[in-house]
């Protein structure tokens, strides 16, 4: 399909994304849509008279082209809905956009992606919680979404390029500007580690309608939202209220009954509209993906016993399940102290068991 073409199927007045996809799913092509009859057009199901004069009168082909001359001139890519690069875990909701503009390095289709939101107004506690969150995900190589709003949004992405995490912001705007200009120098950082991403054109202004509409994106590009502090007529509830709806696993923190800004986490695992996380062991464990990092961590110990002596081996099984000291690592393995000492010590060098205080020893 001409990138003209699938750029101005996003620019007919009156026809969003469910329409679109039923249009191309008839006409095969976006051009086709544009060269179809009205006869033609008619026997799509959906598609009455208003439709084909918006297809019809409309200067779509020119407001694409000149979205396509800016897009090549910066470098941004276009993410069709039938693309390979297209998120598919976005692609499987039904109201999801036709078409995305990309910026950055970001896979969006990354093994494992988590949405951060909350409120504009953080709190200390929920700053907090952001960078515990961030630090504990660091080594389980996942890629974190929010909003680049102030608040909750900003202090995840903060945190994400303190960890080297790559995150990105999903935008209520086209990409010929951001807002809020605040934080283009967060955004600049995260086009190197992450990027930018949104589904409207350049000229559009970040009006209050945009942000609902962006959130969608938020909840179905992640495999689960995450409410840090939300009011309870936040923003972040409509991501996670979105996020339900598309079948999505969503989970909150709960805050004193008395905080303003917990009010709506509270309410949304209160009506089991999230599950209740204390930490970011309690996610980890929730999306499995504790058990991955245990398999990977088993079979590294496999293939290292493979170059153990029998000694070693036997002290790198015993402590399998546990610390243990010198003496009941002599008791169970029968190997006088003097011996076990130098392999202990071999093992140590190693780098595969480690030292702790009183002469006890574990794996590391």
């Amino acid at each position: 399909m001409s990138m003209l073409h699938k750029i101005a199927l996003t620019f007919i007045k009156s026809i969003g994304p469910v329409t679109a996809k039923n249009l191309l799913a008839y006409c095969g092509s976006a051009e086709n849509i544009f060269s179809a009859s009205k006869k033609q057009l008619l026997q799509i199901p959906g598609v009455g008279e208003k439709t084909i004069e918006a297809i019809r009168g409309t200067d779509a082909l020119t407001r694409a082209q000149q979205e396509l001359d800016f897009v090549e001139k910066h470098g941004i890519d276009v993410l069709f809905f039938s693309d390979e690069k297209y998120p598919r875990r976005l692609k499987n909701c039904h109201d999801s956009p036709i078409l995305l503009y990309a910026k950055g390095t970001a896979d969006l289709n990354h093994k494992r992606i988590i949405s951060i939101v909350g409120t504009r107004n953080a709190t200390a506690y929920g700053k907090n919680l952001c960078k515990e969150l961030c630090e504990i995900l660091a080594p389980y190589n996942v890629l974190i979404v929010s909003g680049l709003a102030y608040g909750i949004d900003v202090a995840t992405h903060k945190e994400c390029l303190a960890n080297n995490i790559p995150t990105v912001g999903v935008l209520g705007h086209g990409l010929d500007r951001l807002y809020p200009k605040i934080h283009i120098a967060t955004s600049q950082q995260m086009v190197l580690n992450g990027g930018l991403l949104t589904e409207f054109p350049i000229l559009t202004n970040p009006d209050r309608p945009n942000f609902p509409q962006r959130n969608r994106i938020i909840a179905g590009i992640a495999d689960a939202t995450i409410v840090v502090e939300a009011s309870i007529k936040g923003g972040a509830l409509i991501t996670a209220e979105i996020a339900n709806s598309y079948n999505k696993d969503v989970y909150a923190f709960p805050g004193r009954t008395t905080d303003v800004f917990s009010e709506g986490c509270n309410f949304l695992i209160k009506t089991n509209r999230a599950g209740l996380i204390n930490n970011a062991y309690d996610l980890i464990y929730y999306l499995g993906w504790d058990d991955e990092i245990k398999e990977k961590k088993k079979d590294a110990q496999i293939t290292l016993q493979l170059s153990l002596t029998p000694n070693e081996e036997k002290v790198v099984n015993a402590l399998q399940n546990g610390q243990l000291s010198i003496d009941e690592l002599c008791i169970r393995l029968n190997i006088q102290q003097s011996k076990l000492s130098i392999v202990i010590l071999t093992l140590e060098m190693q780098g595969i068991i480690v030292s702790l205080p009183g002469k006890i020893y574990k794996l590391v």
